[in-house]
């Protein structure tokens, strides 16, 4: 299944997934994107891949993958920047006369994001 969104490709997939139950939900730890935009150069560039993990733990700086606040089912990848409060963050695009941020549309909730992990060089995709 592949989404596009702001500033990357989804495709959903499960590297490890926990199934303690055939009742219970698959929880997938991993999730694999692609770059779809300029926004984030000279970091990552468009057809790079990602792959990104679930995580609590933020910090300044971090890149992470959320779902654009004023467009549900449009994710973006961007930088984090100034925590407002316990779960919102200010969002920064590296290359801001490209791509929008935070402020553009004010500081995300984090709960529901993805931290990236690892960049797959644009020679391998």
């Amino acid at each position: 299944m592949s989404t596009t969104f702001g500033a990357a490709v989804m495709a959903e997939t499960s590297l490890r997934v926990m199934t303690a139950h055939p009742r219970q939900r698959k929880f997938a730890l991993l999730r694999r994107f692609v770059v779809a935009d300029r926004s984030m150069e000279p970091t990552l560039f468009d057809g790079q891949g990602l792959i990104a993990m679930r995580s609590t733990t933020f910090r300044r700086h971090q890149l992470r993958v959320v779902e654009h606040p004023d467009q549900p089912g449009f994710w973006i990848v961007k930088r984090l920047g100034d925590r407002v409060d316990q779960h919102r963050w200010t969002l920064v695009a590296d290359n801001s006369a490209v791509g929008q941020d935070s402020r553009h549309f004010g500081p995300v909730d984090m709960s529901d994001s993805w931290r990236v992990v690892v960049k797959i060089p644009l020679r391998w995709m």
